[in-house]
């Protein structure tokens, strides 16, 4: 599954366009990360607790955005985006969504 930011690939041309996809995730930081990443914002930097959360959600988001533009029948994802929100003061959603689209590659 070929997922891009941008709206055309270069060489392919989209034979059809499957519609919004989407992968969500809901993360929550253990109470032992919690407390870690507390005394780590009182001293200032990066909080590698936070840091390695989000990454990993947003790696699961887009495995559940592919795994929904496969089930529609894409074999690309265009224009993918991420966005983010906090739930509360312990959960952080993780939204990967795009256009799930049949490419296909230009005769040379």
């Amino acid at each position: 599954m070929l997922v891009v930011t941008t709206e055309n690939v270069a060489g392919h041309r989209v034979a059809d366009v499957k519609g919004q996809c989407f992968g969500v995730v809901v993360r929550s930081r253990g109470l032992g990360g919690n407390i870690m990443a507390g005394l780590r914002s009182i001293v200032g930097g990066e909080i590698d607790e936070y840091t390695q959360l989000l990454e990993e959600a947003r790696r699961h988001a887009v495995d559940r955005l592919v795994r929904n533009a496969t089930a529609m029948g894409a074999n690309a994802v265009l224009m993918m985006r991420f966005d983010s929100a906090e739930i509360g003061q312990t959960m952080s959603e993780i939204v990967a969504y795009g256009t799930a689209a049949v490419i296909e590659r230009e005769p040379a």
